[in-house]
This record gives structure tokens, C-alpha cells and sequence, in this order.
């Protein structure tokens, strides 16, 4: 029996099985064993065994994975990619993790990738959209050029996503609609790719719960965001000008007097002129310190009314849009999980 190099014996010898449940057939445990103890030959004899009786479809593809890591580690490269193709066809997802697995099994395991016809990483991812106005997202790999198509069935109720010759990453959007438009009932559906090409064909499912929801109306605006209204009244700035009349009456009113001092006024007169200067002069003083009176804002007025307006005219667009909401529909389209257990 040839070995490989020991760094590739260590790193092969703790690939097959990592992480993985304890198989149910005792023969495929026993060939587990032999390829930890580096025994290649007795764990491809026991390996083959466990495959000859009825196991499930998980220790089937780990009996496959074994046979491929322990062909490779005795260079038997075309029975590696064999063992790897059937590990492949009966789960379909697997993957080896290149950090654990050395260059030479992963380089194996992606040319038996390339032989297969597989459709691989089937994701439906979960949406939330008003029907007519979204779609559901649906990706996956197909590892060969084939013609695919993809569907989606409930019950008797089958559309066509899409057809198309394909090979590699596909994405694909589903507005959830049925052909004549109508969104699709709620309830369980099944996504069902398939792909073929010559006499190969393979197929993937995923399920999925579509259900449906009320849409949400707008609320009414009292305000619109960003604006507010004005006051509607202002109070006119301080003015001196009463003290200054009072002051400029009562002294034109002490100029007079003083000119007609030597006339035939008497001091009776000169006083009431005094008094009434005085008094003048007190009344402008104290109209100038009186708080004025609020007077209408005519600018704020008018911009007030423009806002109002425009509020009215925002809550008539809602009204609309609202009498629209309440006729759409909120489709919710959540992925199941999958089944546990093998292919």
C-alpha cells in the first residue's frame, strides 16, 4: 500500500466523519476506525460491505466520503472521484472545509463536482412585501450546464418561476404571483428546481409558508414635519416719540409763556400754563412706558394659512392612499426547515 506524504496523512485522517453522528451499520463504524489507524485498505473493504446492505441515505454518503478520502490516500485518484460523485449525488450540499482538508482530496472532490449534475445551496430567503410590489428571493448552484426550471407547487397548483439554460450561481426573483396575476394563495409551497441535460437530470426542493397580512394605512397629520405655525399677532417695538411730542408741547407751551411774561397775564395764568405743561409732559412720559398693544401679523397670518392648506391637501394624498391599503395585501414568505436525515 502506498502513503502519502505524513502531513497529508494526518490531515486526511481527521476529515471523514468530523463532527458527525456515530453511523447505524457497525461495518461502516469498523471502516471509520481502520482509516484513523491509517489502515486504508481495511477501511475501503469494510466501507464497501457496509454499502452492499440497506443504509440510510446519510451513512451511505459517509460511507461514499470514506471511500473517496481513503482512495485518495492511497492515490487511487479515479476511484476518489467516483467514490467523491456518488457522495455528491446523495447530498448534494456537502462541502469539505479547505482548512481541514488538504489540497490534494478537496482538488478531487471539486472534479467530481464538475462530472455531476447537481443543483446545489438551494435558498429561498425570507420576505416581507405588499403583494405586486416585491418578490422572493431564490438562488442556487447548478454544477453542470443543463436546462433548468423552477416551480413552485401547492396542492394542484403549480407556476413556472423560470426556464433557462443554466450552469454555475443562479438567482431568480418570484413576485409570488399565479399567471393571470393574482398573488398566490397562503399556505405551504414546495420550490422545486430541476435541471437535465442529455439523459442526467436532478432536482431540489425547498419549502416554504406564505401567509398573508393587512397592509398598514398612514396615520393622520396634524402637522407637517419640519414646520410649525406662527403666532398671528405682534407687539410693536418701544417708541420714545410720546415723551418727545409731550416734551417738544410743553416747551413751545414755557417759550410762550416766558414771551408774554411782560404782558397782562397774571401769575394765576403763568401758573396754569405750568401746571398744564407738566401734566403734558407727565402723560407723554408715561405713554412711552405703556406696553403697546398686540397688533395683528399680517406676514404670519398668510404663511399660517399656506400651511394649513398644504396640511389639508397631505391629508386628502393619505385619504387616497389609504383607501388603496386597505385593498393590498402583506405577503410574509418564511422558509421551513428541512427535514433532518440524509438524501
Amino acid at each position: 500500500m502506498r502513503h502519502c506524504g505524513w502531513l497529508l496523512v494526518l490531515v486526511v485522517c481527521l476529515a471523514p466523519g468530523a463532527g458527525a453522528q456515530t453511523p447505524q451499520n457497525a461495518d461502516l463504524r469498523l471502516a471509520l476506525q481502520a482509516y484513523d489507524n491509517l489502515d486504508f485498505t481495511r477501511a475501503i473493504t469494510l466501507a464497501r460491505r457496509a454499502l452492499g446492505v440497506r443504509m440510510s441515505g446519510a451513512d451511505q454518503a459517509r460511507a461514499y466520503e470514506l471511500l473517496g478520502f481513503a482512495y485518495s490516500a492511497t492515490d487511487s485518484q479515479v476511484k476518489a472521484v467516483d467514490a467523491f460523485k456518488q457522495t455528491i449525488l446523495l447530498d448534494p450540499d456537502r462541502e469539505l472545509d479547505p482548512s481541514k482538508i488538504s489540497p490534494k482530496i478537496t482538488s478531487l472532490f471539486y472534479s467530481a463536482l464538475g462530472q455531476v449534475l447537481v443543483v446545489r445551496q438551494l435558498r429561498v430567503d425570507s420576505a416581507r412585501f405588499v403583494g405586486g410590489q416585491g418578490t422572493v428571493p431564490i438562488r442556487f448552484t447548478v454544477t453542470s450546464p443543463a436546462r433548468v426550471r423552477t416551480r413552485a407547487v401547492s396542492g394542484r397548483t403549480t407556476v413556472l418561476i423560470d426556464s433557462s439554460v443554466a450552469t454555475g450561481t443562479v438567482n431568480l426573483r418570484w413576485p409570488a404571483q399565479l399567471a393571470n396575476g393574482d398573488l398566490v394563495p397562503a399556505g405551504d409551497w414546495l420550490i422545486i428546481v430541476e435541471a437535465g441535460a442529455a439523459q442526467n437530470s436532478f432536482s431540489a426542493s425547498q419549502a416554504v409558508r406564505i401567509a398573508y397580512g393587512s397592509v398598514d394605512t398612514l396615520p393622520h397629520l396634524t402637522s407637517l414635519p419640519g414646520y410649525q405655525e406662527l403666532p398671528e399677532t405682534e407687539v410693536a417695538p418701544q417708541t420714545w416719540r410720546p415723551a418727545g411730542l409731550a416734551f417738544l408741547y410743553t416747551s413751545g407751551a414755557l417759550i410762550g409763556t416766558l414771551g408774554l411774561e411782560s404782558t397782562t397775564l397774571g401769575s394765576g395764568s403763568k401758573r396754569e400754563l405750568s401746571v398744564v405743561g407738566a401734566a403734558a409732559l407727565v402723560a407723554g412720559v408715561v405713554m412711552t412706558l405703556r406696553k403697546p398693544a398686540p397688533r395683528p401679523a399680517e406676514g404670519n397670518i398668510l404663511y399660517n394659512r399656506l400651511l394649513h392648506e398644504q396640511l389639508a391637501r397631505r391629508n386628502q394624498e393619505i385619504a387616497q392612499q389609504n383607501v388603496t391599503r386597505r385593498k393590498q395585501v402583506e405577503l410574509s414568505v418564511a422558509a421551513l426547515p428541512k427535514p433532518s436525515g440524509g438524501r
